[in-house]
């Protein structure tokens, strides 16, 4: 069967009677929903959310740059706290990409173990894996999920209305909090609900290397995901960001031959440049990203989860956490 490519679907368009092209599609595909969403519905990340890392040049010369957004309250903060001091100290200059293993990870370090570490790095305990939610925070949650389910049953005949969330393997519940993946777990107490939430190992989503327990890593040595969400490693490990730009630069790198794949030898490695926060490096784009509470956002978050665009013909009912990746892009000058 023949794929059908953009270029063919533009070509086709641009053959269609006027009339016909001015046909409102009844149900917009994801990246339609996002190219329409309001201005205000774009949230900005500050520079200073964002760790810029620059690789050695390519084979042919040319410049790879990986932009990573950090993870913001209330998750992960010791490690963020640490992943600063040591951007702020040069620590990653001059080390390298040391381990690309297929389908899973990409991580870098100083792969001699040797470098010394900046002073006053926080030892974060096991429990900072885990957030306990604010009532605020779960009313944001809640709001959200609503919003979503909203947007499904409205498109749906009174009959096949439902509100149950999807099911997930890992969480009681999932959904996304500032802007970032999250899987939920509710408890009873008293006449209450707490909740808890940790982010989820989705595609480029950003984690810290350790040990065995109890340790929990300093930061010093940071992975990337390049294969399917690695979710068994939920709550196991912390994560601390997500590549925003630049991803190519990593997913593509030649995998490793050792065990775990990591590189055998130092000419395997890519070296890296520098590392810096963004308000301290140079020549830095702007980014935002749609913001989870909006109503776009809820629009495409039911259309990754029930795809009725004319390609599709049968719309999957649902959608696991990391297949609903949070749009940012370049912010317009």
């Amino acid at each position: 069967m023949k794929k059908l490519s953009l270029l063919a679907c533009a070509a086709s368009l641009a053959a269609l009677p006027l009339s016909a092209q001015d046909t409102k599609k009844p149900f917009p595909a994801p990246a339609e929903i996002v190219a329409a969403a309001k201005a205000e519905e774009w949230m900005a990340i500050a520079p200073s959310d964002l760790m810029v890392m620059d690789l050695a040049p390519d084979t042919k010369g040319k410049s790879r740059r990986v932009v990573i957004q950090l993870m913001p309250e209330p998750f992960s903060q010791g490690w963020v706290g640490n992943i600063r001091k040591l951007a702020a100290a040069r620590f990653w200059d001059g080390t390298s990409i040391n381990r690309v293993q297929d389908n899973y990870v990409v991580q870098w370090g100083d792969a001699t173990e040797k470098k010394p570490l900046p002073e006053e790095l926080a030892a974060v305990p096991e429990s900072g894996y885990v957030t306990q939610l604010t009532d605020l925070e779960m009313a944001a949650w809640q709001s959200q999920t609503e919003q979503i389910f909203s947007v499904r049953n409205a498109k749906l005949p009174e009959a096949e209305r439902d509100d149950s969330p999807t099911p997930d393997q890992y969480a009681q519940f999932t959904g996304f909090l500032k802007g970032f993946p999250a899987g939920m777990d509710a408890v009873v107490i008293g006449s209450g609900i707490e909740m808890s939430a940790a982010p989820t190992h989705c595609y480029a989503m950003v984690g810290v290397g350790r040990n065995l327990s109890p340790d929990t890593g300093t930061g010093a040595e940071l992975y990337t995901v390049i294969g399917h969400a690695p979710r068994h490693l939920d709550r196991n490990i912390a994560l601390v960001g997500r590549v925003i730009e630049g991803m190519e630069h990593l997913s593509s790198l030649p995998r490793g031959t050792g065990a775990l794949g990591f590189y055998e030898s130092e000419a395997e490695r890519t070296p890296i440049a520098s590392v810096r926060i963004g308000n301290e490096a140079k020549d830095v784009a702007a980014f935002e990203y749609l913001s989870t509470d909006s109503t776009s956002f809820a629009a495409y978050a039911d259309a990754r989860a029930n795809r009725r665009d004319p390609f599709f013909n049968v719309p999957a009912g649902g959608a696991d956490i990391c297949n609903i990746p949070v749009p940012v892009r370049r912010k317009a000058k």
